[in-house]
């Protein structure tokens, strides 16, 4: 129920007006302005990973799971680091992309395959492909806030070969 909840106020706080601090982005843009954060999540280097953040995000960016749950950038670098080593063929593909006053809407796959244990499932030859939605917030052309819900449970059955 709690986690009902959770995703019940991030839909909430995604779906409230901020006030514009600029005209609506075009989706060329848009991309442009994300595509650092896209860069980092596939990074074949922890410090490719800090390069794209720091270029792409301001210095307070957070990255939230959910409402109450934000990982600052340095706490993100170090997460998103740790992750080549465990699926290095990580990739996203970019589906679609929403603008709206300063926001930034990207609905993307995620694939990869692991070469170790991941999400609690033993290494089993499979690979994931999930959905995943990113609300992003610019200000001054930088990411400054992120909020993104990814389907990491249908990743664990697909790592299981149970879906």
């Amino acid at each position: 129920m709690s986690d009902i909840l959770q995703t019940a106020g991030l839909v909430t706080a995604l779906a409230t007006p901020s006030p514009a601090t600029q005209d609506s982005l075009s989706v060329d843009q848009a991309i442009e302005i994300v595509r650092p954060i896209y860069n980092a999540l596939t990074s074949a280097s922890p410090a490719d990973v800090r390069v794209q953040l720091e270029s792409g995000t301001t210095k307070d960016w957070q990255n939230c799971a959910s409402t109450n749950a934000c990982d600052d950038r340095e706490a993100t670098i170090a997460r998103w680091s740790a992750r080549i080593a465990k699926v290095p063929d990580f990739r996203f593909e970019i589906r679609d992309v929403v603008t709206m006053g300063n926001r930034i809407v990207v609905r993307s796959e995620a694939q990869g395959t692991p070469v170790g244990e991941f999400l609690g499932v033993a290494q089993s030859g499979h690979a994931f492909r999930i959905m995943t939605i990113d609300v992003h917030e610019v200000q001054d052309g930088r990411v400054a806030r992120t909020y993104h819900v990814e389907d990491w449970a249908r990743a664990a059955r697909q790592l299981r070969d149970q879906n």
